[in-house]
């Protein structure tokens, strides 16, 4: 094993947090980057990235919220020594056309491609743990969850798959060299199918209600996000809604050798653990 520390950036999110865990129980020294991190990291300050990657050899990079510091930070990346990059991206990335939806995860995408160094890309469809790690979590603990998203079903991917390729690519040298994986779920499902499945579950009377784009926009404003986050979170689901992303991979299956976790696992975990508990 490498004595050089690998770089997870956002280390307290979602993925971040999940990934850096499964380095150090695999013995890899992990540097933990992120605002609230004792190594600093924020997108819009570039002043804290070159200490950030000193020392470092991989990296595995949340794509920053808008584009443009990618390219910047690839590019310091190289000149620091880093010679690997694991880029967590959106599913089919490279199939979104004209959407509005995800223009910093194609720029990134851009950046880590157009390198030297080596690099893979995981291309994830919506988490299991957007229902309660996320803002689907205080509607269901309501007992209604309200989206723009009707009868187009969506694979859902277990988040602790997403960290376990992430891990295993991060820690397995010389494999996976400009390779995107497309990750999912062993199968696709509704909205309504997957509120159904928490309800039954967890035993509350949850239930699901499909709205407009812009009824969707309005209420999350209204809960107090910025109208940016807003309509970004409204061109994902009329994306989704082109049926583009609905189809199974075997990304997971590709890199562990094993099945992806059902999104039935999750529901009982969760639901075991209180998720949707008021």
């Amino acid at each position: 094993m490498s004595n050089e520390p690998t770089l997870v950036l956002g280390a307290t999110g979602k993925t971040g947090r999940r990934v850096a865990a499964r380095l150090r129980l695999h013995g890899t020294p992990v540097r933990t980057a992120s605002r609230s991190s004792p190594t600093p990291f924020d997108w819009s300050d570039p002043a804290n990235w070159d200490g950030a990657l000193k020392g470092i050899a991989t990296a595995y990079i949340v794509a920053p919220p808008t584009p443009g510091p990618a390219h910047e930070f690839v590019a310091r990346a190289e000149a620091a020594g880093v010679r690997r990059l694991v880029l967590l991206s959106g599913r089919g990335a490279d199939t979104w056309g004209d959407s509005t939806f995800g223009l910093d995860m194609r720029d990134a995408e851009e950046a880590v491609r157009g390198s030297a160094l080596e690099w893979t890309i995981l291309r994830p469809n919506n988490f299991d743990q957007n229902f309660d790690e996320d803002l689907f979590r205080a509607p269901l603990a309501d007992g209604l969850l309200a989206l723009p998203a009707g009868e187009v079903p969506e694979p859902f991917i277990d988040i602790e798959d997403v960290a376990d390729v992430a891990a295993a690519v991060l820690t397995e040298p010389g494999r996976h060299i400009e390779q995107i994986y497309e990750l999912t779920g062993p199968r696709a499902i509704t909205f309504g199918e997957a509120v159904e499945l928490i309800s039954r579950a967890s035993g509350l009377p949850i239930s699901y209600k499909q709205i407009s784009p812009a009824e969707y926009t309005a209420a999350l404003v209204e809960d107090g996000v910025g109208e940016d986050a807003a309509d970004h979170l409204a061109a994902m689901f009329v994306l989704m809604e082109r049926g583009l992303l609905t189809a199974t991979t075997d990304g997971v299956t590709t890199v562990l050798e094993r099945a992806p976790r059902t999104f039935e696992d999750y529901v009982v975990r969760a639901a075991a653990a209180g998720a949707w508990q008021r």
